[in-house]
């Protein structure tokens, strides 16, 4: 046999790598100052706050405290009424605001004004508004009937009934853009075929509108779900969790422990949160990995 033919039928050997391209090089050293700051301002706080409620005593005391319980129980129905409420608007709004009026157009922009503004004095407004001495409402009241109005933040259920309305109102307007695009998204052709064959809306809605984005809204629903119980500012700014600390939710919790010098009692209140927030997580990952 000649030797080229027995050169042929050796295996091939690649040459060793030599290391590193500059390209692989930048990458790697781009990625450790990411790193970096997600180890220190994320696992190390959290590390940290999970060590520091360690010791079952901590929830010992902490379910003995009727406030968590009152919390628990505000946190269920500040989620349950305020995204149901908000993307059942939301869905209905969405096609509203795909009118291609002039005026529409005008007024979409306005709406979504509360989304866009920062919710520090957005919130703080609100509050000021419903002072009972004061503020914008009560005034008006007694300028129109003589009477004064009501102290709207010192009654639990409304002061928490106005949180909610201020949640809904801040976050309402970016769950309508997020449906709109969904609508925008389903082929025109359909509802003109609809039409030709004398759909109602409601048909429309039912058998065109519904099942195109129906996957979209129980996403949207979901993430909502996630993003309501970490909502801070809609309760503590308006209500600071009063009266008598009968307004608080999850996420406002801690700051109540705070005050009374008791870290680990506000970091045990944000661990029991997690069995709320894990499943909601688990199935936004499972919905968008489909």
């Amino acid at each position: 046999m000649s030797s080229v033919t027995i050169d042929r039928l050796r295996p091939s050997v690649r040459p060793a790598r030599e290391g590193l391209t500059s390209w692989e090089l930048w990458g790697r050293i781009l990625v450790v100052p990411y790193l970096l700051i997600f180890l220190v301002f994320v696992i190390y706080p959290v590390g940290y706050g999970l060590w520091l409620a360690r010791h079952p005593q901590t929830y010992e005391r902490l379910f003995a405290d009727p406030i968590f319980f009152r919390t628990l129980i505000n946190s269920i129905v500040f989620i349950v009424v305020s995204v149901n409420l908000k993307m059942v608007v939301a869905l209905f709004l969405s096609g509203f605001f795909l009118n291609t009026r002039w005026w529409v157009k005008w007024l979409s922009l306005v709406f979504i004004l509360p989304w866009a503004v920062p919710s520090i004095p957005t919130i703080l407004s609100m509050r000021f508004m419903l002072n009972p001495e004061w503020g914008v409402i009560n005034t008006l009241i007694f300028k129109t009937t003589g009477l004064d109005g009501p102290n709207w933040l010192n009654d639990p259920t409304l002061a928490l009934s106005l949180a909610m309305l201020a949640h809904i109102w801040k976050s309402l307007p970016f769950w309508m853009l997020i449906l709109v695009a969904g609508r925008m998204s389903i082929p025109g052709e359909q509802y003109e075929a609809a039409s030709v064959d004398g759909a109602s809306s409601w048909q429309k809605f039912r058998f065109i509108t519904w099942p195109s984005m129906r996957s979209l809204y129980l996403t949207s629903t979901i993430l909502s779900m996630i993003w309501t119980l970490g909502d801070f500012n809609s309760v503590y700014l308006l209500t600071g969790g009063g009266p008598a600390d009968l307004t608080h939710v999850l996420a406002t919790l801690g700051i109540r422990y705070l005050r009374l010098d008791q870290v680990d009692l506000s970091l045990a209140s944000i661990v029991v949160a997690l069995p709320l927030v894990l499943p909601l997580v688990y199935f936004m990952m499972k919905r968008l990995s489909k």
